[in-house]
């Protein structure tokens, strides 16, 4: 079904305030659980409200908790988002970064300890609208691991998501990168899983660390794993992350220590780097102005329409989505559904929000 993008953000925001968060915070978290649905990253999107309602329900998800600065040194700032809904968390740590970097040229932010902060992206962004450069590094701590390591056959970490946002020539869309370190994220898993579709080959192994194309061995148990994207390549970098986000914050990395059921904690690192530092802005901004225009002339190959730079696709999926509404298919609305029964919310009011 193709549901209003407005009408699916006004269910989420109920089912979050029926479930304990004030009617500001539910908007915000609804608000960009539904652009990342717009952005084309059902992943990070609505499909992630049944996982936030389990939180709640098991006292993972803190919905009245805020951000708490504990070290604050020049260009450094650490917060601890204290298990609050990560898109308050995150948006605010991005606020005091950017007036840091503002004032220093640089800013290094450690947010530790926030629950899912969902689509890396929208935080990049955030730095890359305020004129920066910003990089992220990202870490998962949840219950179960979800990726192989290179060589290995079975689960030892998480999809540990990196991005990076360039700001361009004022009027410009930034170019923006943000990916998980897998070949896929969870998310994309689960809703393939949901449509009763296959993956898309090397990017699962089953229990015994086989190739397979069937999602749900994420889904059993035995548990398969998902695959690091690029290879060993991938790996490293998710390695990298887990370091820099994990260790360095002081949020903790992935380990053999159980995690209660429920938990989504996110830890990262962020960069926000002033373009203009080395005095060289105009040329900065000319040269990837430049430079993205002889990529994009780059004839296409054939069954391809067009090339575009990073956050190019996002962008043309939200012109999409917003005209047609956003797809959700029928296993995911019905969780939908169910997560807002458990919250009081009865599944006539709830049809009546979406407007069916």
């Amino acid at each position: 079904m193709q549901i209003p993008a407005k009408r699916l953000a006004n269910l989420a925001q109920t089912i979050f305030q029926r479930g304990g968060a004030d009617q500001a915070t539910a908007g915000q978290v609804a608000e960009k659980l539904i652009e990342a649905n717009l952005l084309g990253h059902d992943s990070h999107g609505v499909g992630m409200v049944p996982a936030y309602v389990l939180g709640l329900h098991e006292d993972q998800l803190k919905p009245q908790n805020q951000l708490t600065v504990e070290r604050d040194h020049g260009a450094f700032l650490l917060v601890n988002g204290n298990a609050g809904f990560g898109q308050v968390n995150a948006k605010a740590a991005m606020e005091l970064a950017i007036q840091r970097a503002k004032e220093q040229g640089v800013a290094v932010l450690g947010l530790k300890n926030s629950y899912h902060i969902g689509r890396v992206g929208a935080w990049a962004e955030m730095g890359a609208a305020a004129g920066f450069i910003s990089i992220h590094y990202v870490n998962v701590l949840s219950r179960t691991s979800a990726v192989a390591p290179y060589g290995g056959s079975d689960s030892r970490f998480s999809t540990n998501p990196y991005c990076t946002a360039i700001p361009v020539s004022e009027g410009d869309d930034p170019i923006v990168l943000d990916m998980a370190t897998s070949r896929v994220a969870v998310g994309k898993v689960r809703v393939a899983h949901n449509k009763g579709e296959k993956m898309m080959p090397d990017a699962l192994i089953d229990s015994e660390g086989n190739p397979t194309t069937d999602p749900g061995v994420m889904y059993s148990e035995p548990k398969g794993a998902l695959r690091s994207m690029g290879l060993h390549k991938g790996y490293g970098l998710a390695v990298v992350c887990e370091a820099l986000a994990g260790a360095f914050t002081g949020g903790g990395m992935f380990g053999s220590d159980g995690v209660p059921q429920g938990r989504i904690i996110n830890n990262m690192l962020a960069v926000l780097i002033d373009p203009d530092a080395f005095g060289e802005r105009a040329a900065f901004d000319a040269e990837v102005k430049e430079f993205t225009a002889w990529v994009k002339a780059s004839p296409p190959a054939s069954g391809v329409d067009e090339v575009m730079v990073p956050g190019e696709p996002e962008r043309k999926s939200k012109i999409v989505r917003l005209a047609n509404g956003v797809p959700i298919d029928d296993t995911t609305f019905e969780d939908l559904l169910a997560a807002g029964e458990t919250v009081g919310l009865d599944r006539g009011e709830a049809m009546r929000i979406i407007g069916n």
